[in-house]
């Protein structure tokens, strides 16, 4: 009987591991936006236009916006289907997994638009108010500008693009990869997931 039950949490624990591999690496960096950052830092090769990188970086945050908001209602719409399953005498997975997507979703929807602001202010100063310009001209004064920092720093690293360069034309290896991130400091099974996806 406890073997039994052992390998029936084991096959459990497979089954919500296999669930969260198919759990989309752009989610996760969403997620990982949280409301305390300030700022978002990009390294990417010189090759690429600034312009490039900031554009894509801009459809990731609204492409992100509209599918988890999207997900998000789906997920809420069938938490009451499935806290149906309750009344059973077994553990209620399909309940749980819908709500922790849920939250994921949430999250990852918080992440978006989050990301979307840090891109979309330009590190330019704040410009003053119709009012406080009326006020300034009355006085014969220059309307003060503070200065405000940039949200979205965009690095190019000649390092990276070594490293990309001397990887074979066929792509990025996972030798590649591996370096890559142990130089910029990333989740490498994240990284391997999101080029198998593309």
């Amino acid at each position: 009987m406890p073997t039994q039950s052992f390998s029936s949490i084991s096959s459990l624990t497979r089954f919500g591991l296999k669930l969260l591999a198919r759990v989309k690496p752009s989610e996760i960096f969403l997620k990982s936006i949280s409301k305390e950052v300030t700022s978002v830092q990009v390294t990417y090769p010189p090759s690429l236009d600034p312009r490039l990188v900031r554009r894509r970086l801009r459809h990731i945050a609204m492409s992100g916006t509209i599918l988890h908001k999207k997900y998000l209602v789906g997920s809420v719409t069938l938490l009451p289907l499935t806290s149906a399953f309750m009344v059973l005498p077994l553990p209620n997975i399909p309940f749980f997994w819908v709500l922790f997507r849920t939250y994921s979703h949430w999250r990852a929807l918080q992440g978006s638009e989050k990301l979307l602001k840090l891109i979309s202010n330009e590190s330019t100063p704040d410009k003053p108010d119709a009012t406080d310009d009326a006020d300034e001209s009355k006085n014969n004064k220059k309307p003060e500008q503070k200065s405000q920092s940039p949200t979205c720093i965009l690095l190019p690293s000649e390092e990276l693009y070594q490293l990309i360069r001397e990887a074979s034309e066929e792509g990025l290896d996972e030798a590649t990869i591996v370096e890559i991130c142990k130089s910029f400091d990333l989740n490498k099974n994240d990284v391997l997931k999101y080029r198998n996806l593309v």
